[in-house]
């Protein structure tokens, strides 16, 4: 029997390592090998969603935070929100992460988690967490946020791209949060050619934190691109 498309999730994220090179300062997380429930979850959620042949679109994150996917495995997805909006309880964690809120008010302004999964399957580039240390205290840092951490992860990257695009999705065109990762996607793509025309979608995080007033507008916006 062909693998669904969860079959081939799950099987990326538990096969899912960096072994390369970091700057000082730098640290990995990752939830596969960190904590054996975020497994369970992980699972769970792609089997309750992606339990199918479908191809989908592509929404291309930064790197998960340590608060998100850092802890459920699920991008933009806290314990909070995979607890309310998909009914997945996590257990040895709480987490509250600002671009879920955003993100799932979105999706539920779509129709709803079933809906919008059966049509978008979202990761990023840089599939796990990265962390830095600023003056003593573990903050969440973006793969671009440093030159030579962009060196040392940038071929991790477009093999992590590559095998996301193994999975079933359309290539023709694939929507890009944040506009400095838009840059940096533009130029993996120059280089490995994977991608047709990227749509440019501002970040829930930057929408959360310095737009929520005009959030509304946001989740309109979101919605006019994804349902063309």
């Amino acid at each position: 029997m062909a693998l669904t498309f969860a079959d081939r999730v799950i099987a990326f994220n538990q096969n899912l390592k960096y072994i390369g090179k970091l700057p000082k300062g730098f640290q990995v997380m990752n939830p596969y090998l960190d904590n054996p429930e975020t497994l369970i979850v992980m699972q769970q959620f792609y089997h309750k969603y992606y339990g199918d042949h479908n191809k989908r679109r592509f929404l291309i994150g930064i790197n998960p935070s340590r608060h998100g996917a850092g802890v459920t495995g699920v991008p933009f997805t806290d314990t909070k929100r995979l607890a309310a909006a998909c009914g997945i309880e996590m257990k040895t964690a709480h987490t509250h992460e600002i671009s879920s809120v955003f993100m799932y008010d979105m999706i539920e302004a779509y129709g709803g988690p079933k809906l919008f999964y059966h049509d978008f399957y979202i990761n990023s580039p840089f599939p796990l967490a990265i962390i830095r240390n600023v003056k003593g205290k573990w903050v969440n840092a973006n793969y671009y946020d440093d030159p030579e951490l962009y060196k040392c992860v940038k071929d991790f990257m477009i093999q992590s791209l590559r095998e996301h695009v193994k999975m079933g999705l359309y290539t023709e065109e694939v929507y890009v949060l944040g506009k400095k990762n838009a840059g940096y996607i533009a130029a993996l793509n120059k280089e490995a050619q994977l991608f047709g025309k990227i749509q440019i979608l501002e970040h829930p995080r930057f929408i959360q934190q310095y737009k929520s007033k005009e959030k509304q507008y946001y989740i309109e916006k979101y919605l006019l691109m994804l349902k063309q």
